[in-house]
This record gives structure tokens, C-alpha cells and sequence, in this order.
């Protein structure tokens, strides 16, 4: 009786790290690839530049997680990044087992947090005026239109003239810049259009009249020094004017970068008592977990109100002339007093 011997599909070994990172790079990430042009960038970025200096010489089969959680932790990076690197690296090895390098993905067992070391700086209105107003034209307008629509930086400088309709104050957002590579937007949910206001479609028409691009198919924030075949390069003008500009206005103590205006935008329209999914369609979050996770941020001076009114009902309740549905914020007097008890 012939003996059937069933064809292995194990890839030949022992892989190095190297070797499987090569093979995941054009299987994963340069053909057939439903992933962003954004994304894979950042990926091989990683790669490069954390993940093969460290582990590139090493088998896969001897790469344990206690060892590369151990490693996680001597990086000088913040838990978000930490993690970023730690699940790249268990793609690497998930796609090996997925061909048969190895029987196991170890990244499995690596204990790694993303939680936020502290909330993100975010700007109030007040502070967003005195930065807008200190702005040049340019500037000022990008800046405008991150703090009023919540567009990301991305999809920012990805605008070109034809996707501004000043009939219907909207913006179409259709596509987005990383890195100078025009792709997708992050998500579907991104790919939706946003509201402008009158006064922000006044300045950028002001804006439209001034630059040298102004076709339809010009990029709204173009590159003057490449002809405005690409979009303006935004973390040089962050660097070079946006933040001198906010120190200027004595806006210290906070670290502003693009992202800020977006997420202020949030932690404003929380302030406003805007609905969630009023504001998860603004923001165009893809679901309203992560807006209701900004939404919990809720700014101090709301929390001390907050407090205030349920302290005073407490601690008022029963006596004559009480109101328990009415209750204000305690007075200057009562602060002051506190203060003193403390100090």
C-alpha cells in the first residue's frame, strides 16, 4: 500500500528577524496591499529604524516575548509609540506563521500599554483668538480652518480649490497628504464633508487672491519652493511660525501641534453641550467610542462647577430657603476662605 505524504507548507529555515521582515515588506506592504500609502511607510519606518538594529541578526524561533517586553521598556518613547512598535512587530510574526516560519507568534504575550501619559494640550477660545489673530495670512487661515472643522493636517494640505464650495460652505474630503504621497483619507468615515464658516470662507477667499495658485486644481497650501506641485511641508510652519507665534501671545506651557486644533475642537463643542453624534459626525470619528472618550475629558473649569453645584446641595440640604435644583458655583469670598484654611 503506497504511504500519501502530505506536502509541508513550512517555508525553509531557521528565519532571522531580517529575513522575516523582508518577506512581510513585499508580501504585506509593496504588493497586493490594501493598506494606506501612510501606513506603509510608517511600518517600514519602524522597521528600519527600531525593530531590525535590535532583533534584525536574530533567529525567530529564539525571540522570546519576556525579552522584548523587557526592551519596550528601556525605550525613551511615550506608551503609544511603544505599543505601535510592539504590534508592528507582532505583524511580522504573525505573517511568518502564516507561511510556516515559525509555529507561534511570541508578540502574543507582550504586555505593552498604550495609555496616554497625560491628556493632550488643548487651546481655549480666548487663546485660539490671540493665536489667529498674531498669524500671517497664510498661517492664519490654515489655522482657522484646523480649529473650526477639525480637518486633519493630512487632509489639510491634501485641499485643492475645486473641493471648497463657497455656494454651499462645505468642503469635500476626499483624499489626504502623508509624507507628500497623495492617498486615501484615514477612514470612510473621514471621507465626508465638513461645514465652513462664512468668516473662514472670507478669509480664505481673502487667501485665494493672493496666491499665485489659485486654479482649480491647485493645492489650497502649496509648496512655492516646488512650484506648488506639492503641498506645503505643515511641521515647518508649525516650527517656524505657528509656535513662536502662540509664545509670543504668552501661550507657554502647552505643546501645540497640529492635532491641537482638532482636539480642541472636540473639547469645545463638549464644552458647548453639543450631542456626541453631532459631534462624532464633525469630527468624523470613525465610531463614537472615541468620541465619547474625548468627551470624558471634560475642561477644569466645568469640573469645578460641576463640583461646586453637588458640594453646595450636600452640604446645604435641609436648611431653611435651600433651593436643591438651583445652585451656583461658590463665590470669590468662599474660594478665598478655602484657600486660607489650606494655606
Amino acid at each position: 500500500m503506497q504511504r500519501i505524504v502530505k506536502a509541508r507548507t513550512q517555508v525553509a529555515g531557521p528565519w532571522s528577524m531580517d529575513g522575516g521582515i523582508s518577506h512581510y515588506k513585499k508580501h504585506e506592504l509593496e504588493s497586493n496591499t490594501d493598506k494606506r500609502a501612510s501606513t506603509c511607510y510608517a511600518y517600514k519606518l519602524l522597521l528600519r529604524t527600531q525593530i531590525e538594529p535590535k532583533w534584525g541578526a536574530m533567529r525567530l524561533d529564539r525571540i522570546r516575548a519576556v525579552d522584548v517586553e523587557q526592551w519596550l521598556r528601556t525605550l525613551d518613547y511615550a506608551p503609544g509609540s511603544k505599543a505601535k512598535i510592539r504590534n508592528i512587530m507582532s505583524a511580522v510574526f504573525a505573517h511568518a506563521k502564516r507561511y510556516g516560519m515559525i509555529p507561534t507568534n511570541p508578540i502574543e504575550g507582550v504586555r505593552c500599554s498604550s495609555k496616554r501619559l497625560h491628556d493632550p494640550d488643548i487651546l481655549t477660545p480666548v487663546e485660539f483668538k490671540r493665536l489667529v489673530d498674531e498669524l500671517p495670512l497664510r498661517e492664519r487661515v490654515m489655522v482657522q480652518m484646523a480649529g473650526t472643522t477639525g480637518l486633519r493636517r493630512s487632509e489639510l494640505i491634501a485641499l485643492t480649490w475645486q473641493d471648497v464650495d463657497f455656494n454651499s460652505l462645505q468642503i469635500a474630503v476626499n483624499k489626504s497628504c502623508v509624507h507628500g504621497r497623495i492617498g486615501d483619507t484615514k477612514t470612510a468615515a473621514s471621507a465626508k464633508p465638513v461645514p465652513l464658516h462664512p468668516g473662514v470662507a472670507h478669509a480664505l477667499m481673502e487667501w485665494k487672491r493672493v496666491t499665485a495658485y489659485n486654479a482649480e486644481t491647485d493645492f489650497l497650501f502649496p509648496s512655492v519652493r516646488n512650484n506648488g506641485v506639492v503641498p506645503v511641508w505643515p511641521d515647518t510652519l508649525l516650527a517656524k511660525v505657528i509656535r513662536p507665534a502662540a509664545k509670543r501671545t504668552g501661550i507657554t506651557g502647552k505643546v501645540i501641534g497640529w492635532h491641537t486644533f482638532r482636539h480642541s475642537l472636540g473639547t469645545n463643542l463638549r464644552s458647548l453641550g453639543v450631542d456626541v453624534k453631532v459631534a462624532q459626525e464633525l469630527l468624523r470619528h470613525a465610531n463614537a467610542q472615541i468620541t465619547l472618550n474625548l468627551y470624558t475629558q471634560a475642561i477644569s473649569s466645568q469640573k469645578r462647577e460641576a463640583n461646586a453645584r453637588v458640594a453646595e446641595m450636600l452640604l446645604s440640604a435641609g436648611e431653611e430657603g435651600a433651593n436643591p435644583q438651583h445652585h451656583s458655583a461658590p463665590s470669590g469670598g468662599i474660594k478665598e476662605e478655602v484657600r486660607s484654611l489650606i494655606n
